[in-house]
């Protein structure tokens, strides 16, 4: 259920490199990527991300929700399922970032109950 959910991201996002469910503590649930090393990439953005998740408690501004990281050859989008877990989307510098974030909401009312805690 889960890689049929990141393949159908991948292939309605042009410009996808690929997709993963991953927890904040680094662990991925499930990965679909073209290309090797993207993974590793994500699990070493979980610092940045557990650090807006503190950021936005500290400052009471509420739970982070989503999350665009645009590096020169990559854009990282991450949709939050729950504070634990979220899905990443990794995109060419030329991808589409609109549609992308759309596929990611879709997948997360998708998914949402299966990461219920």
């Amino acid at each position: 259920m889960f890689k049929e959910a990141l393949e159908a991201i991948v292939a309605k996002t042009d410009g996808s490199l690929g997709a993963l469910i991953m927890g904040t503590d680094g662990l991925s649930v499930e990965t679909f990527f073209s290309t090797k090393g993207g993974d590793v990439a994500a699990a070493e953005l979980t610092s940045v991300v557990r650090r807006a998740i503190k950021s936005g408690s500290d400052l009471d501004l509420g739970k982070l929700q989503e999350m665009v990281v645009k590096l020169e050859t990559v854009t990282f989008l991450i949709r939050f399922f729950n504070r634990d877990y979220f899905v990443m989307l990794a995109l060419t510098p030329e991808g589409n970032v609109g549609r992308g974030r759309y596929e990611l909401r879709k997948a997360e009312l998708m998914l949402v109950n299966e990461f219920a805690m």
